[in-house]
């Protein structure tokens, strides 16, 4: 099999290519560490919402609804206040809609790209952000530690590995996901009709005007209950929703189904990740976010025991680490 990875641009910006087979993936170091692409170049298939050329200035203004990008912490903290061990952190309040903090802080700065190889069977890109005491990160987060996010190209898919290393003396708060925006349709020739997506959903969280949980669940409807075994469009509805995960078959994921290409993409996303958001941008066809996340959003803020909400904990050394693949499987039509 072909391989190859290489530094290159992507529409202007410095990117490292990962080329294995039938498939290329792009990642961005400079704008968080995007996965940018994901691709089957013989079958033309874009599985993930890239940026045209026209639109890198305002991708890049805000690098959250293209690619893969990272989150930490994730999604929304009550008027920014993120309480911690004593301490109450000030987040900026970036969603003045909310009045919340949205999203954290290393999806939009340069990360550094510790190597990049390939040897025949597969490629493979290493990247890191490290925040230390005048990092930009450091100054809202007041933590040693080392965020390392590795991608591996081969026959099998895209694989992602991503941990975290407090390198401290203080524990500190572990809380993050992933913003994954999947295109529906990603073949040339298919309709957002042509697709259908299950996904391992449990509870729904209620949330309040503030787009904030309130600690309870709300009953799913009929349609939401189909989420959980497929053949339901990634549009039947507008979603903005907070899910909790539940493993069917020891296994997290989201698989998306074109009926006319006879293809599934699976995300296998991996269990540590204890909740998922839903976003369709108001069931715009297109594409749409199935964002695995450890955390309920708003987790310091919310009176419930840690391991529910994934309030996730590293001591002094620790290390937390996961792991997440995109890869297709052919089906009967």
């Amino acid at each position: 099999m072909s391989t190859k990875a290489y530094e290159g641009t992507y529409n202007g910006e410095q990117a490292i290519w990962l080329q294995a087979g039938r498939y290329e993936a792009v990642v961005l170091p400079d704008v968080g560490a995007n996965l940018i692409a994901f691709r089957d170049i013989e079958k033309e298939y874009r599985f993930l919402r890239e940026p045209a050329l026209e639109e890198m200035e305002a991708f890049k203004e805000r690098p959250i609804v293209h690619g893969i990008p990272v989150l930490f912490p994730p999604n929304r903290y009550e008027d920014g206040k993120f309480p911690w061990k004593g301490n109450v952190f000030q987040f900026p309040v970036n969603e003045p809609k909310t009045g919340n903090h949205l999203h954290g802080f290393v999806h939009n700065i340069p990360w550094a790209v510790e190597n990049f190889s390939s040897d025949g069977n597969e490629s493979r890109v290493a990247l890191a952000l490290r925040v230390r005491e005048g990092h930009s990160v450091h100054e809202f987060l007041p933590f040693d530690f080392t965020i390392r996010l590795i991608y591996t190209l081969n026959e099998q898919g895209l694989h992602q590995q991503i941990s975290v290393h407090n390198e401290g003396i203080e524990a500190m708060p572990c809380l993050l996901a992933f913003h994954t925006t999947i295109n529906a349709p990603f073949a040339v020739n298919s309709q957002p009709s042509d697709y259908t997506f299950q996904m391992t959903i449990g509870e729904r969280w209620a949330l309040n005007e503030r787009m904030l949980p309130t600690g309870e669940y709300q009953a799913l409807s009929a349609d939401e209950e189909k989420m959980k075994v497929g053949g339901l469009s990634p549009f039947f509805e507008g979603m903005d929703n907070h899910y909790t995960s539940v493993p069917q078959n020891s296994r997290n994921f989201m698989a998306l189904t074109d009926a006319r290409e006879g293809i599934k993409l699976v995300y296998d996303v991996g269990t540590s990740y204890k909740q998922w958001m839903i976003w369709n941008n108001g069931k715009t066809e297109g594409f749409f976010c199935p964002e695995p996340q450890m955390n309920l959003v708003n987790a310091p803020n919310v009176d419930l025991p840690a391991d529910q909400i994934g309030l996730v904990s590293l001591e002094p050394g620790e290390v937390w680490e996961e792991t997440a693949r995109l890869y297709t499987i052919k089906i009967t039509k």
